[in-house]
C-alpha cells in the first residue's frame, strides 16, 4: 500500500465507530498488516470472524478501512486496508457541546488504555525479546517550560520524524530488506501540567 496522509477525524459518528475496544485492535492491526482478512484478524484478537467482518464493515462505512485488492486467488475472502496511514482526533473539532466533549474524551481514554496495555505487554514480555531490542527499546519522560507554539512546533517536528522513519522503513521492506525487523510502537503524550 503506497503511503497516505493521515485522516483528520472530525465528526462524532466516525470518532463513535473507532472508539469501541475491539474495533480499535482490530484497525491497529490493520494499520501493522497493511492488508488482512477478517479471518486473519479474528485469530489475532481471538474472536469470532463473523463478529470480526461486521466490526470490519463499520469501519469501512466510516472510511477508516476500505477494501484491498485480493491478495490470493482465493477470491470468497474480503481483503481489507486502512484507508489512511493514520487517524488523528484533536480537542479543537469536539468543543461545541457537552457531548461531543464527552465522546472525545471517553475515546481518548481508550485510546490511551491499549496503549498502556500494549507496553504492559513488552514489560512482561521483555525477558523474551533479545538484549540488542531491550537496549534499543526507550521509557522517558521529559518536563519542559514551553509556550503552546513551542510545543506546538515540537509535536510537528516528531511527527514528521516519525513520518521519515516509518517510510524508510516501507522502503526497506519493499526492497526485500526484512532482516531483523519487528513491529515498533512509539507512544508520546504532550500535554500541560501544574504542580
Amino acid at each position: 500500500m503506497a503511503s497516505k496522509e493521515n485522516r483528520r477525524i472530525t465528526d462524532m459518528g466516525t470518532l463513535k465507530a473507532l472508539a469501541h475496544p475491539l474495533r480499535m485492535k482490530l484497525y491497529r492491526g490493520l494499520i501493522v498488516a497493511r492488508v488482512a482478512t477478517a479471518s486473519q484478524l479474528a485469530e489475532q484478537v481471538d474472536e469470532a470472524v463473523s463478529l470480526v467482518s461486521y466490526h470490519l464493515r463499520k469501519l469501512a462505512e466510516h472510511g477508516v478501512i476500505e477494501e484491498a485488492p485480493a491478495q490470493s486467488a482465493d477470491g470468497r475472502e474480503r481483503w481489507w486496508q486502512p484507508a489512511s496511514d493514520g487517524v488523528s482526533i484533536r480537542d479543537e473539532d469536539f468543543r461545541g457541546a457537552p457531548e461531543k466533549a464527552a465522546v472525545y474524551t471517553a475515546a481518548s481514554r481508550l485510546f490511551s488504555e491499549q496503549r498502556a496495555d500494549l507496553y504492559r505487554r513488552y514489560l512482561d514480555e521483555r525477558a523474551h525479546w533479545s538484549p540488542e531490542w531491550n537496549r534499543a527499546a526507550e521509557s522517558s519522560e521529559s518536563a519542559m517550560r514551553l509556550t503552546a507554539g513551542e510545543l506546538s512546533e515540537l509535536v510537528a517536528d516528531m511527527q514528521a520524524l516519525f513520518k521519515a522513519y516509518t517510510e524508510r522503513g516501507r522502503a526497506a521492506e519493499e526492497a526485500g530488506d526484512t532482516e531483523g525487523r519487528e513491529n515498533v510502537a512509539v507512544h508520546t503524550y504532550a500535554f500541560p501540567f501544574r504542580v
